[in-house]
């Protein structure tokens, strides 16, 4: 299981990097049609389009490492009074619904990515992007969150059985210390 853990962590990292890139080419674009309209009286094309595309490729490109890493905001308000076998049969709970939601939700942007590629779906603005990369995108980044929820739920409950509590959020670095 370990094995598996690594794949999807190598891929969620990938994605999450693809993802960086699509921000940044969305931050350029947007930076380029405010500085074009405002100074230039000329719009960049197609820079609505390009932002849609890259925002699914943000969000669904960052899921599983932040899953993977447990950084997904919590309401811990009964959570902290437990103890760590029932820690660990809410968080194997918790992990199930949202893994019965992403499978619903990959289930229904495999059809979708599956008519947009038949019909070659594009969007209707100054330029004609194709969506189905965006839709491919969409339901990547959801079969990751799907086999990271996966494995989280079957060590949640194994740690449920053995009775120790569920693991830390692993918290970035303090970097804004001052001297």
């Amino acid at each position: 299981m370990q094995w598996l853990g690594m794949k999807v962590q190598r891929l969620a990292v990938g994605m999450i990097l693809l993802g960086s890139v699509g921000m940044m080419v969305s931050m350029l674009i947007c930076v380029a049609d405010v500085t074009g309209t405002n100074f230039l009286q000329w719009p960049v094309p197609g820079t609505l389009e390009i932002t849609e595309s890259t925002m699914v490729l943000i969000v669904f490109g960052a899921l599983a490492f932040t899953q993977a890493k447990r950084g997904h905001i919590r309401v811990e308000i009964l959570h902290g009074y437990m103890s760590p076998r029932i820690q660990s049969l809410m968080d194997a709970i918790t992990h199930a619904l949202a893994f019965v939601f992403f499978v619903l939700l990959g289930w229904q942007s495999i059809g979708e990515l599956s008519y947009s590629w038949e019909m070659r779906e594009a969007t209707m603005g100054a330029i004609r992007f194709p969506l189905y990369p965006a839709r491919f995108l969409l339901t990547a980044g959801t079969a990751l969150v799907i086999a990271q929820l996966a494995l989280d739920v079957i060590s949640d409950f194994g740690r449920m059985r053995r009775g120790e509590g569920p693991p830390q959020a692993h918290a970035p670095a303090d970097t804004a210390k001052v001297s």
